[in-house]
Parts: C-alpha cells; sequence; structure tokens
C-alpha cells in the first residue's frame, strides 16, 4: 500500500444486516513506473453497462477524461446497456485482457446479479480483475408529485388502499433499485409489481410523467427533476442522512425499520489484464479521485462518498458484497430469466 496517499478510513455500510468493511483510501501509484512497455499505445474503451445519464454513466465520462488526459490516448465510453448490465458486462469477460478495455461495474454486475440471474453469461469473480471501489451512493425513494403524497407514510397508507398504484419502476431486473422495491414491498406488507427498463433515464421518465407511482434510485439522474417539480423524494435509504440532501429522512427515520441500502461503483478490466497495468490504473484513478473537481462533482454534486481502494480491497469487498445479497434475494424471491 502506498504510504503517500491519505490513511483517512471510509467505512462501507452493508445494509440491513448490520456489517462493514473498512476500506483504506489508497493506491498503488509505485505500479505506475513497471506497467508494460509503451501501454497505452492506442485508444481505450470504457464500457458502461447502462444508458447514458445515470451515476455509472457519470462515473465512466468523469474518469475516462481524466484518464485520457493522463495516459495521453483517448479512453472512449462506450454505453451497452441491457439485463442489469449483464450484457455489457459479458461483452467485457470476453474481451482480450491487454489494458485496453474497462468496465464500470456496479452492484448489479458484481453482487447481486451472481444469485438474481440463473444463467448469467458471465462469472463476476472469474472473469475479471478488480481496479477499485471508487464510490458509494444510495438510493432516494422518489414519487410523482401527483400522486399528492409527502412523506413515506402517506404513501404506504395510499398503497395498502388504493391497488392501482402498487407498481414501481427501476432501471433493470436485478438493479439495487429492482431490490430496493422488492426490500420495500416486503417490509410494508403490500405486494408491488416492478416494471424494468434498460437503464435509469427512461424509468425516471415515466415516473415523472405519471406512468408508473414511484421508484427507488440514485440522486444522479433526479436532481433536474426534483428541481423541474416533475418528481418528489420522500426518503434515502441510507443508514444516515446525505449531506447534499440534509432534510431528507432516511428510510428508517421515516418508519420503514430494518431498511438500509447503500450502491457502489467499481472499475474493473477483463481477467488476465497484466497486473503492472491494473495497478497502474488504480494508482491514477486514486489520483482522479482526490482532484478537487472531481470530489466536489461526485460528492457535492451528486451525494457519492468517495473511496478509492486497492485492487485487493474491492475483491475483498465484492465476495462480501455476493454473499449477502445472494440472502437478500432469496428471502425478497427477486427473479430474473
Amino acid at each position: 500500500m502506498n504510504t503517500n496517499f491519505s490513511r483517512r478510513k471510509a467505512v462501507l455500510g452493508l445494509g440491513g444486516l448490520g456489517l462493514g468493511i473498512l476500506l483504506p483510501i489508497s493506491g498503488t501509484a509505485q505500479a505506475a513506473d513497471i506497467a508494460s512497455p509503451g501501454w497505452p499505445v492506442k485508444p481505450i474503451t470504457y464500457v458502461v453497462p447502462f444508458t447514458p445519464g445515470g451515476s455509472t454513466d457519470v462515473i465512466g465520462r468523469t474518469l475516462s477524461q481524466k484518464l485520457a488526459e493522463i495516459l495521453g490516448q483517448p479512453v472512449v465510453v462506450d454505453n451497452k446497456p441491457g439485463a442489469a448490465g449483464a450484457v455489457g458486462a459479458a461483452y467485457v469477460a470476453k474481451a482480450k485482457p491487454d489494458g485496453y478495455t474497462l468496465f464500470g461495474g456496479t452492484i448489479s454486475t458484481h453482487a447481486i446479479n451472481a444469485s438474481l440471474y440463473k444463467n448469467l453469461p458471465y462469472d463476476p469473480v472469474k472473469d475479471f480483475e478488480p481496479v477499485a471501489l471508487v464510490a458509494t451512493l444510495p438510493n432516494v425513494l422518489i414519487v410523482n408529485p401527483a400522486l399528492g403524497v409527502n412523506s413515506v407514510a402517506e404513501l404506504v397508507a395510499l398503497l395498502k388502499r388504493d391497488p392501482s398504484k402498487r407498481s414501481f419502476a427501476s432501471s433493470g431486473a436485478g438493479t439495487s433499485t429492482h431490490l430496493a422495491g422488492e426490500m420495500f414491498a416486503e417490509l410494508i406488507g403490500v405486494p408491488l409489481t416492478h416494471i424494468a427498463y434498460k437503464g435509469t433515464p427512461p424509468a425516471m421518465m415515466d415516473v415523472s410523467s405519471g406512468q408508473v407511482p414511484f421508484m427507488f434510485d440514485q440522486m444522479t439522474a433526479a436532481v433536474s427533476l426534483v428541481q423541474a417539480g416533475r418528481l418528489k423524494l420522500l426518503a434515502v435509504t441510507s443508514p444516515k442522512r446525505m449531506a447534499l440532501a440534509p432534510n431528507l429522512p432516511t428510510m428508517m427515520e421515516a418508519g420503514i425499520r430494518n431498511f438500509q441500502m447503500s450502491s457502489w461503483q467499481a472499475v474493473y478490466a477483463p481477467k488476465g489484464t497484466p497486473q503492472p497495468i491494473v495497478h497502474r490504473l488504480n494508482a491514477e484513478i486514486v489520483k482522479i479521485l482526490k482532484m478537487p473537481d472531481v470530489m466536489s462533482k461526485l460528492t457535492d454534486q451528486l451525494g457519492m462518498e468517495i473511496v478509492g481502494s486497492s485492487p485487493e480491497e474491492l475483491a475483498a469487498f465484492m465476495k462480501v458484497e455476493i454473499a449477502r445479497w445472494a440472502e437478500l434475494v432469496k428471502k425478497s424471491g427477486a427473479t430474473a430469466s
């Protein structure tokens, strides 16, 4: 571990199980001097497994721009949405492990999907090289203002008395936004119908237009629609309130006991990518996450908590998450083909 980096610790809450893992903000900058000779000598592709506009896309474009400046080669974002990120993940899993393909992995692609899909076309552990855990971020409960509810309690009361409102949108089957809705249904004792979309933007647009009553998703894509009065936020799913929205209660404060959930974003490469390249990428990404403009964008504007782990720490964290979500998926009864 590079002792030149901050020793600040980041605690990643592991939801309703009350678990946690302590990761240092770290890096392996010494590997920058031993990366494969000449790498990179051509453009790098950064695959985002969701549609443009969501949290994974924002992080992908932010990191790609900075990496291009540092590495001296274009880093091109390629959106490959579908099946809660499984389409993009399967593509990267089969890519040549030469340092020219990166992947914006998430809690969905590298934790939830492992237990949700019966025939997942990739293995989140065996097919990828962990590069860095970038950030964690909670979901928020988002409703259409026309519902006329101003709190979680009012939404629950509406769902109990009006079956026509018992549906929720998500950015895709198997995403944290899907599982948040399933958890909500279980905890309030009301059956809900899940409506899956190919990404956050189309799901959020249908909630804002009244096609679907509500959804859980990250703050990232909701801000402009909330400011325009087309969406309303009721609560945040993290254990504590967000600095970005200090007046927004947590789900537990709003009366939904044991409701805790935080999503996460990470960077991966295909399995077999040379370790000097993996560690060079990790070192540069950790540096990028310390840049004032990046920190301001991800934390102050988007409500994320920056982590910046080592590859080894991401690998350990992911194994814990896979096990945790396997238990939650089984308990919720959620499935995907």
